[in-house]
């Protein structure tokens, strides 16, 4: 009996390389086909062996088989995986997309087991014993990290590795492919799924509900959706990530400004940030000249640390432009804090009394009187 190539026992094995499937052709047609082919006994599926049936068919060789039992196509499938880890031509990073299949199909089974045993208990229940719905298996939650470490250890790869091609096949399964069949590197897909993320943030900035504004400026308050995340808690809020998108340092590095010849840029920015915004000015083409410090009530201290109590608006030009008023300019003061990261009112009343010209307020948290607005919230 010939055995059955069903197309999804089939995909789960990487193919081989054109070198690799001429080496076994040649091995093959010298010595014949020693090792038996798998197949599913019950459904006499073929499930190990592909490339050594289609080369003997081909090449007219003999091959034996050997049937083994299996529950249905879950467990058949965790065998076909669980079988590959033997392969030694596999690349970690194959290893890894595969301990990523197989950590899926584990839980699968854990899931169905465990609702097995709900269904059980709830039939066996003593007499009398009030009936006991039994959640269903959506509801009994997935034992991922488990599964996650029973398929690292059965692929020989670490769990970061698998928790990396996790996030790979969830943004884009024909990455996971290109990986699996040994096109792309683990590393290249996964600044590949990053990049696309960072599109999607910046595009999610640039179409915004205010009108972005068009031509040049003179003036240019910048207050980057820095790379910032909020500290998890076991109780609420328990939020990791701000209500508004971030950028890294490559997302910003790229943005455009619209400065005219001559312009004025101020860059605000914390402790954290001081040596990226440096960076930045530069790869926007601005000319670094001071910086002006807000000294504000309070503030945040780091355990050993002295208390944070200022930001900082790193003043900057493109060309050569002017102050209209010098007088009472300096740049310390001192104001109260306002909403999450807004800045004080006096440091613009300043700004409107020394600049003239067409202004613009970048990633502004709320609408300034004679600033334009570009800012997800600004209203």
């Amino acid at each position: 009996m010939t055995p059955i190539v069903d197309a999804e026992f089939a995909a789960l094995c990487p193919p081989l390389t054109v070198e690799e499937r001429d080496g076994l052709r040649a091995s093959l047609v010298a010595e014949g086909c020693r090792d038996a082919l798998v197949v599913w006994a019950e459904t006499g599926i073929l499930l190990d062996g592909h490339n050594r049936l289609a080369i003997c068919e081909a090449e007219g060789l003999e091959y034996r088989t050997v049937e083994l039992p299996f529950t249905d196509r879950l467990d058949a499938r965790i065998w076909v995986l669980t079988n590959q880890s033997a392969r030694r031509n596999l690349t970690d990073d194959q290893r890894a997309i595969m301990a990523e299949e197989l950590a899926t199909l584990l839980s699968e089974r854990a899931m169905r087991e465990r609702a097995k045993v709900a269904v059980a208990a709830r039939e066996w229940r003593p007499m009398n014993e009030p009936i006991l719905e039994a959640a269903p298996a959506s509801k009994i939650g997935k034992p991922q990290g488990r599964s996650r470490a029973q398929a690292a250890e059965a692929m020989a790869v670490s769990e970061r590795k698998v928790r990396q091609a996790q996030t790979i096949r969830r943004a884009d399964p024909a990455l996971a492919e290109q990986v699996k069949r040994g096109d792309l590197r683990l590393a290249d897909a996964t600044r590949e799924v990053r990049k696309r993320e960072q599109e999607a943030r910046l595009d999610d900035l640039v179409a915004r509900e205010v009108t972005e504004p068009s031509g040049l400026y003179d003036v240019i308050v910048i207050d980057p959706p820095w790379p910032m995340e909020k500290i998890e808690r076991d109780e609420r809020p328990n939020q990791v990530a701000f209500d508004y998108p971030t950028l890294d340092e490559a997302g910003l590095s790229v943005l455009p400004i619209p400065c005219a010849d001559d312009c004025h840029v101020w860059l605000w920015t914390t402790h954290k940030f001081l040596p990226m915004a440096f960076r930045l000015l530069e790869a926007w083409g601005l000319k670094y000249v001071c910086s002006f410090v807000w000294h504000k009530p309070g503030g945040f201290q780091p355990i050993g640390l002295p208390q944070y109590n200022c930001e900082f608006a790193l003043y900057a030009r493109k060309g050569s432009p002017k102050f209209l008023d010098t007088k009472a300019f300096p740049v310390c003061f001192e104001a109260s804090r306002g909403g999450h990261s807004e800045k004080p009112e006096a440091f613009y009343e300043v700004l409107r009394r020394v600049t003239g010209g067409r202004r613009l307020d970048m990633f502004n948290r709320r609408l300034i009187p004679g600033f334009d607005g570009w800012g997800k919230e600004a209203a």
